[in-house]
């Protein structure tokens, strides 16, 4: 809440007022004034009570005075709201979720849980764009369409899991997807974000020929090879031995994500730890930025009847004490 005066310059009436009452009561004394041969007789009227009845009036006077100054400078009271304009961009995010995700050279976990988590941090720092997930291994499953509700957002990829789809990498057929969900938008600015650590192997589409479609549409595509360089720990069930970790090489297609990106007037990034991967993400946020147009104006009302309507009450007041318990005599 916000308050002002629109007319502070009204106050400066209060100089005038002052000297103007105090000379009203001075000439108002000396023309009442008589003659008395005792003062028995004033004591005997009462001086005490002529003494409040006097100064109470010009209280009154003064007090009635002072809100009409107050009125006069137009006391105002405002609420400041704003008007937001953005130009969002529409994201969708492909997560592989293919079994050597569970490799087990990112910290705390494996893979697939940093880049969950890592993800959802991405998805907090937005505020106006409509993000989607498309997660793939053999098949592409579109996991979240395109939203603004970040909270479902969030929950849903927490949800991904390995064993969702049949195992593989179908690269092609998940661009292709994003492809799918993005080419009716209407945003100003339309962005895939491919995460990956192998290679084509599965799907009718190929990754060259889903990129020349995303270029097509206007669509900038940002592709993210996960996994370190030469072995990774990786879990495998043994009958005989139980669950293990076997060193397996990283198979990541590295050629083929700079290429789709470079189609589509994206980047391509590695990261080999989860500290990469985030500092990724970070700068993939800071690329792609939503315009946000903020105008802020206040609105103003009239408050100058809470001085008026007390004014006009004391004047009343007055008027009928003057005629009836503080009469004077002529």
């Amino acid at each position: 809440m916000i308050f002002r005066f629109a007319q502070p310059e009204a106050f400066l009436l209060l100089l005038l007022f002052v000297p103007l009452l105090y000379m009203g009561v001075r000439t108002k004394r000396r023309e009442r004034s008589i003659a008395y041969s005792s003062l028995d007789l004033i004591e005997a009227a009462g001086m005490t009570a002529a003494f409040w009845k006097r100064y109470g009036k010009l209280f009154v006077r003064s007090l009635i005075l002072l809100l009409i100054v107050f009125a006069a400078a137009r006391p105002q009271t405002g609420r400041s709201q704003a008007t937001v304009t953005t130009e969002g961009i529409d994201i969708v995010l492909l997560l592989d979720t293919s079994s050597s995700m569970q490799a087990q050279d990112f910290k705390p976990r494996n893979r697939l849980h940093v880049a969950k988590r890592v993800i959802s941090d991405f998805v907090s720092k937005r505020n106006a764009d409509r993000i989607g997930l498309v997660v793939f291994s053999a098949q592409a499953i579109t996991q979240c369409p395109l939203t603004l509700d970040y909270n479902i957002l969030r929950e849903l990829v927490d949800r991904v899991e390995f064993g969702m789809l049949e195992d593989g990498t179908a690269i092609g057929v998940a661009l292709a997807t994003a492809c799918n969900r993005l080419k009716n938008s209407q945003a100003k600015s339309r962005v895939v974000v491919l995460l990956t650590d192998g290679r084509n192997n599965m799907g009718l589409v190929s990754p060259i020929t889903a990129a020349e479609v995303a270029k097509s549409l206007g669509i900038k595509v940002y592709t993210i090879g996960v996994g370190t360089r030469g072995l990774a720990p990786v879990p495998v069930d043994d009958p005989l031995l139980g669950r293990r970790l076997v060193p397996m090489e990283v198979q990541l297609d590295e050629e083929t994500l700079q290429e789709i990106a470079q189609l589509t007037d994206g980047a391509y990034f590695r990261a080999t730890d989860s500290e990469e991967l985030l500092k990724i993400y970070d700068t993939i946020d800071e690329l792609e930025k939503t315009t946000i147009e903020t105008k802020s104006y206040t609105s103003y009302t009239e408050r100058f009847l809470f001085f008026v309507a007390p004014a006009l009450g004391l004047l009343l007041i007055q008027f009928l004490l003057s005629e009836v318990w503080l009469r004077e005599i002529p």
